[in-house]
């Protein structure tokens, strides 16, 4: 694996010795919101089609409002696992036990998968990204991917735009979901990094938080997923646009 050091420069903010650089995925490496919109309507419609009257608070829970998908909601930073509760909570409401309420949710989620397959399809790399990709490989930087969606999606975007850069990455699908710092450690561990030698490249708050509780060298905020997006207290830097992320040496 690579091993060097490099100084990433962000607006006004420098970074010295990083060894490597972890993305999130969706919204930071992938343009994922329509997907994710329509994702969350057609869980929502099937799952109503089973539980009649749920589907408008679930557009809600899941952070859809007036045809537009919060990017702090829940469908947006959340993983499978906790839309799959989110959704059985409101199912148990109407009455159902938990288990029941847990199936018909799963059985929902599943469904919409069949209907929109292949998600790297549907989730394009941001102009520039392999650009900067490309520009740490050549500084023998390692780079790695930290995403709330489950590691077969994260391999399955990997292989679908022939990101053979990418030296590890970690997904979601037990208990354990950002920002638990425990994530970004599994992730330096499987680097050979120390968390301090690297940043942590996200769009979300829980990226932030993340690699703060991990003592990573920065957290990094990128703006350009989402329409309107909020810049959080918690990033050493905001960016717009992969032109701002400047590998100095």
């Amino acid at each position: 694996m690579r091993s060097q050091v490099a100084t990433i420069r962000c607006q006004d903010q420098s970074f010295t010795d990083i060894e490597a650089v972890i993305f999130d995925k969706d919204g930071t490496l992938a343009d994922v919101a329509s997907f994710l919109k329509s994702l969350a309507q057609k869980r929502s419609r099937l799952t109503d089609a089973q539980v009649p009257g749920v589907q408008e608070p679930l557009l809600l829970a899941f952070g859809v409002e007036e045809g537009q998908l919060n990017p702090a909601g829940l469908q947006a930073v959340g993983s499978r696992r906790e839309n799959e509760i989110a959704a059985a909570a409101y199912i148990a409401e109407t009455g159902k036990n938990w288990n029941a309420a847990l199936d018909i949710a799963q059985s929902a989620f599943a469904e919409a998968d069949s209907y929109l397959k292949r998600k790297a399809d549907h989730t394009p790399l941001f102009p520039g990204t392999r650009e900067v990709l490309q520009a740490l490989t050549a500084a023998k930087v390692k780079i790695g991917i930290l995403s709330a969606d489950i590691p077969k999606n994260i391999g399955d975007f990997i292989d679908c735009y022939e990101l053979t850069c990418i030296d590890a990455y970690q997904g979601v699908e037990g208990t354990i979901s950002k920002p638990d710092p425990q994530l970004y450690e599994q992730l330096c561990t499987q680097l050979k990094v120390a968390p301090e030698r690297t940043l942590m490249i996200g769009d979300a708050q829980v990226d932030m938080i993340m690699a703060q509780s991990a003592e990573a060298a920065g957290c990094i905020q990128v703006t350009w997923g989402w329409p309107n997006a909020k810049s959080y207290p918690e990033a050493h830097a905001v960016i717009d646009q992969w032109q701002h992320f400047q590998l100095v040496a």
